[in-house]
């Protein structure tokens, strides 16, 4: 799948303000290596930057698109192209972070061990996912994907997001490899201007490109007109014209 870092970045603030909670949460420490996994535009990265004065502090990013953009953000960091399933550097790394980025990554069970691994001991890996699967917006990508002419081209769309654990399975799995386990939940509730359009743009840049990716333009666009449709019934409008949309994520932080 192809990012747009522009699209992206629509929503900055919303986006990066869970990061700033998570990394919050990361021990004190004399750190001397970080890495962002997962770095996105870099929006992210430059919270670590600032956290870890000192500290090589390194972002990796599947997405051309997504690196280009941070490497404009930060020139002074070093950006590389990867992905995390196949990342094969040891480390050790006295921060991992990974916000928002491993909901699109498989086997949960295999990955969260190798990434502790790759701690130095008593480093800290971080990690922040959407938990909104659940939730009206993405049910209703699933039931317009389905109800369609385009049911065929996007059969596999929903699962492009990796289906995740229960906090306490999060827990069991890296309570096994790590000394310390914090896990917590948090819903945000993000005003969007715009009413039902601007939470269309908000999964433009995330959850809805699986669904838009296989289409064609004319189809892309009918998606999106039912796909709306079915948003203003979910999330009505706010007397101003906003929406006020409800975003749980899960938070883990374990130290190894």
């Amino acid at each position: 799948m192809s990012w747009s870092a522009k699209q992206y970045v629509a929503f900055e603030d919303e986006r990066t303000r869970p990061a700033r909670d998570l990394l919050a949460a990361v021990p004190a420490g004399d750190v001397r290596s970080a890495i962002d996994i997962g770095c996105g535009p870099g929006n992210s990265t430059e919270l670590l930057v600032e956290r870890f004065a000192g500290a090589a502090v390194r972002g990796l990013d599947s997405s051309t698109d997504m690196i280009e953009a941070a490497r404009k953000r930060l020139p002074q960091v070093r950006f590389d192209l990867a992905d995390i399933d196949t990342w094969q550097e040891s480390g050790p790394f006295d921060v991992i972070f990974a916000n928002a980025v491993l909901q699109w990554v498989p086997d949960h069970a295999t990955l969260l061990p190798s990434l502790v691994s790759k701690l130095s001991p008593g480093g800290s890996l971080a990690i922040q996912m959407p938990d909104n699967l659940n939730q009206p917006s993405h049910r209703l990508m699933r039931e317009v994907a389905a109800d369609g002419p385009w049911a065929g081209k996007l059969a596999g769309a929903a699962d492009q997001r990796t289906d995740m654990e229960s906090a306490s399975g999060y827990y069991s799995i890296l309570k096994a490899c790590c000394t310390r386990v914090d896990v917590w939940r948090t819903t945000y509730h993000h005003p969007l201007a715009g009413g039902a359009s601007g939470v269309v743009e908000w999964f433009k840049g995330s959850g809805l490109r699986p669904f838009l990716e296989p289409l064609d333009e004319a189809e892309r666009a009918q998606y999106l007109k039912q796909y709306q449709a079915a948003i203003e019934k979910a999330y009505p409008a706010l007397s101003d014209g906003s929406v006020l949309l409800p975003f749980p994520r899960l938070f883990l932080v374990a130290t190894r």
